[in-house]
């Protein structure tokens, strides 16, 4: 299928995206790297009357430290935060994820805010983001806000951002404590079945659980003895809003939870 008739404006000025934002609303979308919008034009499933390009803005392709966090504009792709020579030693978790987001191929095109924009339950960089604690920083013609982003996500592709509203950047904590991931998926860069990511804290491990519900599942648990450890994560896995549909059933997406859970904890623990 081909999309429906839309508008294109190929921004020159930040201030262009926000008008344009302000006045079309939810008829406007915006386009960074497209690779999960131009599947959706082409089976139809968005509909725009306007589409807003924002890859040629250079303030939004930004990679920055500032304090203890780094900042990733809306225009950074995703293979250029792969390679921005100081991903692992401030953002391992990152470094750990990225290479299972996409392939080559769509990492060359598709942008980490993209991602994040998308919320697709199953995407690695939303659970990440998660995982650590980050935000979505939103802008529209009157206000800018920050949302943390277990916050920010509210449902399957659903979000808190408001039709108005550019997500301009993301935030993300530097870490360097001791952190994992593990997805499973059909085969490597497919969607996941069930990815899981992991943080060392103070008190413990903050696992972070994607593609079993709408949204990235974060947890906090103690330090805890084997035994009480699958139990905790027994329970946990029941309590999650498992699905079933082509790719697995809800039962084997809690069996992988308590199995890579388990993994992740242990060794981020050890």
């Amino acid at each position: 299928m081909k999309p429906a008739a839309f508008d294109y404006v190929r921004a020159e000025h930040l201030d262009e995206v926000l008008d344009t934002l302000n006045r079309e609303g939810g008829d406007a979308r915006v386009i960074a790297g497209g690779q999960s919008l131009m599947p959706m034009l082409n089976m139809r499933l968005a509909r725009p009357t306007t589409l807003i390009d924002i890859m040629r803005l250079p303030q939004l392709a930004h990679i920055e430290r500032n304090g203890d966090n780094v900042i990733i504009g809306a225009a950074v792709r995703q293979s250029t935060l792969l390679a921005w020579p100081e991903l692992a030693e401030t953002l391992p978790l990152v470094a750990r994820a990225l290479p299972w987001t996409g392939h080559v191929q769509t990492r060359s095109r598709g942008t980490v805010c993209g991602s994040v924009a998308h919320a697709d339950p199953s995407a690695e960089l939303p659970l990440v983001l998660c995982a650590l604690g980050g935000e979505v920083h939103l802008r529209s013609r009157r206000k800018r806000r920050r949302v943390p982003a277990n916050d920010f996500f509210t449902g399957m592709m659903v979000t808190t951002r408001a039709d108005d509203e550019l997500i301009e950047a993301i935030s993300l904590p530097t870490n360097r404590n001791a952190c994992a991931f593990r997805e499973v998926a059909r085969r490597h860069g497919d969607f996941a079945i069930v990815a899981c990511a992991a943080v060392a804290t103070k008190g413990g491990v903050c696992l972070a659980i994607g593609g079993v519900g709408d949204t990235p599942v974060t947890r906090e648990f103690p330090r805890l003895a084997s035994g009480a450890l699958d139990d905790a994560l027994n329970t946990f896995a029941y309590e999650l809003d498992a699905r079933d549909d082509v790719h697995a059933s809800a039962r084997y997406r809690r069996d992988l939870v308590r199995l890579l859970g388990a993994e992740l904890i242990r060794e981020v623990l050890s």
